[in-house]
């Protein structure tokens, strides 16, 4: 996630959550009360919406939505959030099946950071050594630095486990999938001449 985030707050106007969404790259911010609590987002979207001049060719009919002057009027609340400690592959999920650009990530109602589709293909667009030394890492806390082989193409990481143990090995399965950057893990029993 990145941190720490931009907020602003329902008083915040328009303009002025344009300005920082343009300066910074943003997608969306979070809006926080005056203590901090999320309590909704407001994104591209939501302060173009009835800022542009209606075409006169077209000759709709109908009230145009009047724009907002401040976030509080113009902003999604409640806002969706989740907590630091979510898996990866859910807060993915739910960015994708329900086309969130940015999800604010909180402790209990206190905004942390935000995570956006962008932070999950950098993450995705990790080098296979990065993975492969982060994987490694984590399994010599675990069995010795001496137990484990470990290989990734593409994200897919092979563990050879030098003991014949299936309950390590699904350890060794688990703290690899937490590995930024894993697609899918293969944990096998090691054998002669490697994975």
């Amino acid at each position: 996630m990145s941190r720490p985030v931009t907020t602003v707050t329902p008083r915040t106007t328009v303009k002025e959550a344009a300005r920082i969404l343009a300066a910074h790259g943003f997608t969306a911010l979070p809006v926080v009360d005056d203590d901090e609590r999320l309590v909704g987002i407001v994104t591209e979207a939501d302060l173009v919406a009835g800022r542009l001049p209606r075409d006169a060719r077209t000759h709709q009919s109908g009230p145009d939505r009047a724009p907002g002057g401040t976030v509080a009027e113009v902003m999604t609340s409640p806002a969706s959030a989740m907590s630091a400690g979510t898996d990866l592959a859910t807060l993915s999920r739910v960015l994708l099946d329900d086309r969130i650009r940015a999800m604010p990530i909180v402790d209990g109602s206190q905004v942390v950071g935000i995570v956006t589709r962008r932070d999950i293909v950098r993450v995705f667009a990790r080098s296979d050594s990065e993975i492969a030394a982060d994987v490694s890492r984590h399994l010599s806390l675990y069995g010795g630095a001496d137990r484990w082989h470990v290989e990734v193409h593409d994200g897919v990481v092979h563990i050879a486990d030098e003991f014949d143990d299936e309950t390590d090995r699904h350890v060794a399965t688990v703290l690899a999938e937490a590995v930024p950057g894993v697609v899918t893990v293969r944990a096998v029993a090691a054998h002669p001449g490697g994975i």
